[in-house]
């Protein structure tokens, strides 16, 4: 059963034994999990029912520490100086020693960050120093949560706890500004910072595409990294020149193997998805193979949003976008 906490101590330690807290911000509750943790990032998904994986953003206690993860250029360092702690979401490159999960940033290599400003999620931050990755705290499609009990409505017995923080003073999503591209940035989402404070700032400043090519945050278009070898789906063999991405029990004669799971659990495979692709796509270039076969993945539980990564990584590479 989900408990509701008045004690940031008790929703620190949940957040560092790998359970999910919600929390308040100042724009909605947010559902955390610890960003380094890939079950619990993946446990996110299982329990909003997020039909993909789209980005997470993570959460930070102050911009010296989301800018370890991510790099900063003069833009991000001037907005951060005026708008955090506050509703405000910059999306930069990783960094290589970014210690947030890659399926927290559906294998990109851009990371959404934010330093929130409510006293609460300011505390916890500060509590569990690591960070920590939030998408809002409802079910899938659901109206977003800007109370303790919106929260437990929704997501009752799926979660280990909420902390109770009041309602949330703004009320909407954070603005999510894309700079990880040269060039004028871009409106991924618009929010609780108004573009005009934005542009006051940084000066001009892009729409959102209507159809973007590239999902950079939440709210967008699906298409996410894609190993530099081809990807074959539905595997009931495994030949020669191919790695294998099993699922259960690997196909006989598969020579390297990353599993998403030996026991076939769906979250468990969430968790293991991004680094895997990326692993076979790096040791099968050493080993000169051609090609990575996909077991299949039932539908069942993140079997349909691992699925829907798997068809994006196997799509033709004519098709691709920049």
């Amino acid at each position: 059963m989900t408990r509701l906490l008045h004690e940031v101590a008790e929703a620190a330690a949940l957040l560092l034994a790998g359970e999910l807290v919600g929390f308040p911000t100042e724009t909605v509750y947010g559902l955390g999990a610890d960003a380094r943790n890939a079950a619990a990032v993946a446990g996110i998904f299982a329990a909003k029912g997020r039909p993909h994986f789209n980005p997470l953003i993570a959460h930070y206690a102050s911009a010296e520490a989301a800018f370890a993860d991510v790099a900063a250029d003069a833009r991000a360092q001037k907005l951060a100086a005026a708008c955090w702690p506050g509703p405000l979401t910059l999306v930069l490159p990783r960094r290589a020693e970014c210690q947030v999960d890659l399926l927290a940033g559906a294998g990109l290599d851009t990371l959404a960050v934010r330093v929130p400003a409510h006293p609460l999620a300011q505390a916890l931050l500060r509590a569990v120093a690591v960070p920590v990755v939030a998408p809002s705290a409802n079910r899938s499609g659901q109206v977003s949560p800007t109370t303790a009990q919106h929260v437990l409505a929704g997501l009752s017995g799926r979660i280990a706890a909420v902390l109770e923080g009041g309602a949330c003073a703004v009320g909407v999503e954070s603005t999510v500004l894309d700079l990880s591209q040269p060039g004028p940035p871009r409106l991924l989402r618009p929010g609780g910072v108004p573009l005009e404070a934005l542009q006051a700032l940084l000066g001009p400043i892009l729409a959102q595409p209507e159809a973007a090519p590239t999902l950079r945050s939440p709210g967008m278009l699906l298409s996410h990294y894609a190993p530099a070898l081809p990807v074959r789906l539905g595997a009931s063999t495994v030949a020669a020149e191919e790695a294998l991405l099993a699922f259960g029990s690997a196909l006989p004669g598969a020579g390297l193997v990353w599993n998403l799971s030996e026991r076939g659990d769906s979250t468990e495979a969430a968790a293991r998805l991004f680094a895997g692709l990326r692993w076979l796509d790096a040791e099968g270039a050493q080993l000169g193979l051609t090609r990575i076969a996909v077991m299949p993945v039932p539908e069942a539980g993140l079997g349909a949003a691992i699925n829907d990564r798997l068809a994006r990584a196997a799509a033709p590479r004519e098709e691709a976008q920049p």
